[in-house]
């Protein structure tokens, strides 16, 4: 309207009236826009000079760089009108004037404000940051009254994906010297907006119950505190459908759609009620299944039979995808970094099935051009390029990319790793972007566990796996219990000369008090030296020495198992390991397994001779869904003497604890007993064993609660045993109610349970609770332990 008022004034319609424009002022709610201003009129003369007059920011050159008249121009009323709407159009100014005196034109200003400080209140569902990243006016920014109403729409918009429908925003302006305004957004939530049913029309094949658990929006609940999917949000509506497609179309419906999902709000706006209407349509099978190509190096015929889909089973729609997938990294392993590859889709409608033609477009050899690393603030680009397996100038190999992503996520440095190729500068060549997200690599833990005996450990340590950015672990650790006190020191270099070959070192005193589980307390004090090396892309093997003193201090009273012992030893130790290890994520596995195999020979030196074997595997496999896993692990060992010498207790096997769930640390295993009068046992010394075999069936899987509080679940179950002394630490029952004697039988122990894994603000938190269901009467049983660390 006032751009309406200066053209008719300014082209004298309405005689020798001034032109002239206002913007909206500074008000509180419902102020009215300020009336034009009316000046002098405008004549059509020479100017022989131009004033500018009002501004306080604006520069008065900046201003006539905007206008349409010099100083000579004969004043054109329609170069007058223009000029106005140029400057209008800055956004600069709430009123803009031009008059006439004599040869003077005079352009009179009025500057929009400036805002001193954006204010947001009456919001408590919602935090200020996550509404002031939405809205456009700060502080220091132009005020303009079509900003102001362009951000309460956005505000409303915030609130009504968050459910709540009913909010009202209501922006003041306060006024301040030197043209400034504070602007205040009154929010008034007012309600969520939940959504009380949803209802499907038009399915026969499935409940209406069963497609409720296939969509994310859910039925408000009172139960449901923490989720938020049961507040209406359009978009989420959308995905919704989308995610009936995708389920009806894994099931053989490939005519299935969604012909309509309608949400109503209540008249009190306190639900929605949701209505999907659906078309299912026939049930599909496939039915020929092709593969196009024309890369001379691609066989049509192999490609058909790596495909998931398969004429005459049922049409599921992923498979589809799956297959695309299969097909493009079949290419990349070929060198084609870059194919196209196009399902042409027939639907045959009369047979009930579906026709697959798979095209790969054709594309050239790629070759690598440049490998760049992106995201890596902290660790050095070289340690990121040592576990690429392609380097510049390579031929593009999809094999090999998946292979580098999984070694250097295997790393531990980065919660995100992304290897993907690019378009070089030519067609055959790309570029390989690896983009990785850093982590926190450095760790301070600590740990406590505690059981119904009285079992108390504190355990607390600091570690860096990734010191200084070059890929070198270093950790202190202090350990304390009713048990043991450890100190130790460790460092490990991956890359020792620059060679495919890790070495590190431990320094160590460990004190272990076994004065309650066996009469006898231990002290060792030595180093370790260690070595690593991959053989295979997934087997690795390792070498290492040890040398320790053991000082072994016993308790009066107590056998000839324990009292011989006694005393201080000197041990030199050689030994090796293999790990063959193939599972997805070293953090968190869904799939794969892990073997193992270490032994080391006690004898090289030394005053003590033995052999400890030790082998340990686990599989995982995800059932229903990617995040809920099924895992079983095991781990046997054994040791035996040799050169005439028998093993020491302090050398033996003591399991239980985080070992095996449900059991105190050594409190399953051979032990010294003593008969009641009743016939029952009297639990003397734990005497460890030379044979252990252990293994744990368990079940992960997510809690129902939103992703964000990391708490997760698992149920599990372990059985195990654990034997064999030597015969000079055996002890024969003689019948007698006074005689102490040995048990020594590789008798099985269950045990079953719940963990509970909590991702906390100050780390990773876990609770165990298990209870022993198949034991014998001298093991020594615990129900509860939690342990806790914290990254930085």
């Amino acid at each position: 309207m006032k751009f309406l008022l200066c053209t008719l004034l300014a082209s004298g319609l309405l005689g020798t009236a001034s032109v002239s424009g206002a913007a909206a002022q500074p008000a509180g709610q419902g102020a009215e826009p300020a009336e034009p201003s009316i000046g002098e009129p405008v004549r059509a003369e020479q100017v022989m000079q131009i004033l500018v007059e009002g501004n306080q920011r604006v520069e008065a050159d900046t201003i006539l760089s905007y206008l349409l008249i010099r100083p000579g121009d004969v004043a054109d009323p329609r170069l007058v009108n223009l000029s106005i709407q140029t400057l209008w159009a800055t956004n600069l100014f709430a009123d803009v004037r031009i008059a006439q005196e004599a040869g003077t034109l005079i352009v009179y200003v009025r500057e929009n404000p400036i805002i001193n400080r954006v204010v947001i209140e009456g919001n408590r569902a919602i935090n200020d940051s996550r509404i002031t990243d939405e809205i456009q006016l700060q502080p220091r920014a132009l005020f303009t009254r079509a900003r102001v109403q362009a951000d309460v729409q956005r505000i409303l918009e915030v609130y009504r994906r968050s459910g709540r429908f009913a909010v009202q925003v209501n922006p003041q302006i306060v006024e301040l010297p030197q043209n400034r305004v504070d602007l205040v957004f009154e929010i008034s939530e007012g309600p969520t907006t939940g959504v009380r049913r949803i209802n499907f029309v038009g399915n026969r094949a499935f409940a209406d119950r069963r497609l409720r658990g296939e969509i994310v929006t859910t039925e408000a609940r009172w139960w449901r505190f923490f989720s938020s999917n049961d507040n209406y949000d359009p978009d989420r509506l959308e995905f919704d459908r989308e995610q009936l497609r995708e389920f009806y179309a894994d099931r053989g419906y490939a005519d299935f759609r969604v012909s309509s999902a309608i949400a109503e709000l209540t008249p009190d706006q306190s639900g929605f009620y949701i209505t999907y209407t659906v078309d299912e349509g026939q049930i599909y099978n496939f039915g020929e299944i092709t593969v196009t190509t024309e890369i001379p190096d691609l066989d049509s015929e192999y490609l058909e039979r790596i495909v998931s889909t398969r004429p005459g089973s049922l049409y599921v729609g992923s498979r589809i995808e799956e297959s695309i997938d299969t097909l493009t990294f079949a290419a990349g392993a070929a060198g084609y970094a870059f194919v196209d590859v196009r399902p042409r889709v027939r639907t045959n409608r009369e047979s009930q099935t579906v026709d697959i033609e798979y095209v790969i477009n054709p594309a050239p050899r790629v070759y690598i051009e440049r490998i760049d690393i992106i995201g890596n603030s902290r660790t050095l680009d070289r340690v990121i390029r040592r576990e690429m397996e392609l380097v510049e100038g390579d031929a593009f190999n999809q094999v090999l990319i998946n292979l580098s992503r999984s070694r250097v996520r295997r790393l531990g440095f980065f919660e995100n790793v992304e290897i993907d190729p690019v378009q070089g500068s030519a067609p055959d060549r790309a570029r390989v972007q690896v983009r990785v997200t850093e982590q926190p690599t450095g760790e301070l833990a600590f740990g406590v566990g505690y059981s119904s005996t009285d079992a108390f450990l504190v355990d607390f340590s600091v570690s860096e796996r990734n010191l200084r950015g070059r890929g070198q672990f270093l950790r202190f650790r202090v350990s304390s219990s009713s048990r043991r006190r450890q100190i130790d020191i460790r460092f490990t270099e991956p890359r020792f000369l620059d060679r495919n070959l890790a070495a590190g070192f431990d320094l160590f005193q460990i004190r272990s008090n076994f004065s309650r589980e066996a009469s006898f307390e231990t002290e060792s004090t030595g180093f370790s030296l260690r070595t690593g090396f991959p053989l295979t892309a997934s087997v690795e093997a390792g070498l290492n020495y040890t040398l320790r003193n053991d000082e072994v201090r016993t308790f009066s009273g107590v056998s000839d198992a324990i009292r011989r012992a006694a005393g201080s030893r000197m041990t030199s130790l050689v030994g090796y390991s293999v790990a063959w290890n193939r599972i997805d994520d070293f953090r968190f596995p869904t799939r794969g397994f892990t073997m193992s195999m270490n032994q080391d020979v006690a004898g090289v030196g030394g005053d003590v001779r033995y052999v400890r074997t030790e082998a340990r595997g686990a599989v995982y496999r995800n059932v229903f869904r990617r995040d809920i896993v099924l895992s079983l692990t095991g781990e046997t060992g054994y040791v035996l003497g040799w050169g005439g010498d028998d093993v020491r207790i302090n050398d033996r096997f003591f399991k239980g604890g985080n070992s095996f769930r449900g059991f105190e640390t050594a409190g399953i295993g051979p032990r010294v007993v003593q008969r009641r009068e009743d016939g029952t046992l009297i639990r003397g010394d734990a005497l460890g064993g030379n044979f252990y075999a252990i293994g744990a069936l368990e079940l992960g899987f997510p809690l129902g609660l939103p992703e964000q509080y990391g708490i997760r679940g698992s149920v599990f179950t372990e059985f195990g045993t654990m034997g064999l002394l030597p015969s000079v630490d055996q002890i024969t029952d003689t019948g007698g109610t006074t005689s102490p004697f040995t048990i020594d039988e590789l008798a099985p122990r269950v045990s079953v349970g719940v963990s509970i894994f909590w991702d906390s603000p100050f780390g990773p938190v876990r609770f165990d609770f298990a209870e022993a269901v198949v034991y014998q009467d001298y093991d020594r049983r615990e129900f509860f332990r939690f342990s806790t660390s914290t990254g930085f």
